[in-house]
C-alpha cells in the first residue's frame, strides 16, 4: 500500500519542474536559446531536455495508453461559479464524446478509487486487473477494509482543487485517447477572459503591476512586472511560474496538434509554426525552501497558496469549449495533486511500511490526473524540441 502512495512523489516533482522549465510570455530570452540553470531550480535546461526526450517521454507515453490511465471521469455540465455565461463553443472539434458505460472496464467502473471491493474479489478478472494495474492480491484483510473507507475520507483540508463529484449523474467517463487535446478554434474574448481571471485575480499580483501580453500593460516591455516578480518571495514566484508554465504547456499542445486541413474527405492535424510563434513566448527544484520561514507566516502563506489554486480549478468550469474544459480540469487537478503530495511531507513520512494508511490517501481520479498532467508536460518539452528543429530549418 505504501509503495502506491509514495510512488507519485517523483512525478509530482517532475510535473512542477517541467512547468517551471517551460518558456513564459515575453521574458527576455528566446525559447530556442534557453540554456543553463533555471531560476529557483537546482537543474539546467539541457538535463531536463535530455532526460525527458530520450528516457521519460517514450515510457510515459506508453503508460498513458493503458486502460487505467486513459479513462477519466469528469462533469462537464457544471455551471461557471464566477460569472453568468451560457456561451458554449459551437464548433464540432470542441465536443467531447463520453464513453458508454458498458465500454468502461469493470475494474475501473466498479469504483472511483484505485482498489475496489469488486476488483479485489473477482479472481476471474485477474488478467484484466493486472493489465489495469489496479489489483494487488497480496493485500491483507485489514488493508482491504481500510480501502473501503476511502470513499468516506474527507480530504478537503489538504486539497488544492475543487474536485468533481464523480457520483453525480452528470459525471461521465471519457476516453482521453479518443478525445485528445488539440486546437479546436476556441479563442478570442471568451478564452482571454479565462486566462485573465486566472492571472489577475489568483497569482498574488497587485492590480497596478501589468503582466506582459496583458491589455494596458504599458510600454516598458514587462520591465516593471519582472522587477516585481523578482522581489516577491520564492513561494509566490513559483506559484506564478507554475500557472504561467501550465499556460505555455497548453499553448504548445494546441500549436503542435493544429488543424492544418479540413476537407470533406480528410482532416489533417500537425505542428503550426505560425500559431506557435504567436502563442509564445539531481532533477527537481528545492521544494524544501518552500514555507520554511516563520511557522505561523508559512502556514498562512501555504493556505493562501492552496486557496488561490483551488479558485483556479473552479475557473475551469467557465471554459466554453468542452474539450478545452476537459483537459483544463484534468491538468489543474493533476497539478493540484502534485502540490498536495509535495506539501504533505509530514503525513507521507508517517505512512507505515505495511498496512493501511489513514493520514494520506490519493483517489484513482487524482492518480490518473497526476500522470496525465505529467504526460502533458513531458509532451510539451518534447514538442519544444520539434519546434526548434522546424524553425532552424526555416532559416
Amino acid at each position: 500500500m505504501a509503495a502506491w502512495i509514495v510512488l507519485p512523489g517523483l512525478p509530482a516533482r517532475l510535473v512542477l519542474l517541467g512547468l517551471l522549465a517551460l518558456p513564459r510570455g515575453a521574458e527576455p530570452s528566446c525559447f530556442c536559446q534557453v540554456t543553463g540553470y533555471l531560476d529557483d531550480c537546482t537543474c539546467d535546461v539541457e538535463t531536463i531536455d535530455a532526460f525527458n526526450n530520450y528516457k521519460l517521454f517514450p515510457r510515459l507515453n506508453e503508460l498513458l495508453q493503458s486502460d487505467y490511465f486513459r479513462y477519466y471521469k469528469v462533469n462537464l455540465q457544471k455551471p461557471c461559479p464566477f460569472w453568468e455565461d451560457n456561451s458554449h463553443c459551437g464548433m464540432r472539434d470542441c465536443a467531447v464524446q463520453p464513453c458508454p458505460s458498458d465500454e468502461v472496464p469493470d475494474g475501473i467502473r466498479a469504483g472511483s478509487y484505485k482498489y475496489s471491493e469488486e476488483a479485489n474479489s473477482l479472481a476471474e478478472e485477474c488478467e484484466e486487473a493486472k493489465r489495469l494495474g489496479a489489483v494487488d492480491d497480496s493485500l491483507s484483510k485489514e488493508t482491504r477494509q481500510a480501502v473501503l473507507q476511502w470513499a468516506q475520507h474527507d480530504d478537503s483540508s489538504d486539497s488544492f482543487c475543487e474536485a468533481d463529484d464523480i457520483h453525480s449523474p452528470d459525471a461521465e467517463y471519457v476516453d482521453l485517447l479518443l478525445n485528445p487535446e488539440r486546437y479546436t478554434g476556441y479563442k478570442g474574448p471568451d478564452a482571454w477572459k479565462i486566462w485573465n481571471s486566472i492571472y489577475e485575480e489568483n497569482c498574488f499580483k497587485p492590480q497596478n503591476v501589468k503582466r506582459p501580453l496583458a491589455s494596458g500593460r504599458g510600454d516598458d516591455g514587462g520591465h516593471t512586472f519582472y522587477k516585481w516578480l523578482k522581489g516577491v518571495c520564492v513561494e509566490k514566484r513559483a506559484f506564478y511560474r507554475l500557472i504561467s508554465g501550465l499556460h505555455a504547456s497548453i499553448n504548445i499542445h494546441l500549436s503542435a496538434r493544429y488543424l492544418l486541413q479540413d476537407s470533406w474527405s480528410e482532416k489533417k492535424w500537425g505542428p503550426n509554426i505560425t500559431e506557435f510563434q504567436q502563442r509564445s513566448f539531481p532533477l527537481h527544484f528545492d521544494e524544501n525552501s518552500f514555507f520554511a520561514g516563520n511557522k505561523k507566516e508559512a502556514a498562512k502563506l501555504k493556505e493562501e497558496f492552496r486557496l488561490h489554486f483551488k479558485n483556479i480549478s473552479k475557473i475551469m468550469d467557465c471554459v466554453g469549449c468542452f474539450k478545452c474544459r476537459l483537459w483544463g480540469k484534468l491538468q489543474t487537478q493533476g497539478l493540484g495533486t502534485a502540490l498536495k503530495i509535495l506539501f504533505s511531507e509530514n503525513l507521507i513520512e508517517k505512512i507505515p511500511e505495511s498496512g493501511p494508511s489513514y493520514g494520506f490517501q490519493l483517489t484513482r481520479q487524482e492518480i490518473v490526473a497526476l500522470f496525465n498532467a505529467f504526460g502533458r508536460v513531458s509532451t510539451s518539452v518534447k514538442e519544444l524540441e520539434n519546434f526548434r528543429n522546424l524553425l532552424q530549418n526555416m532559416r
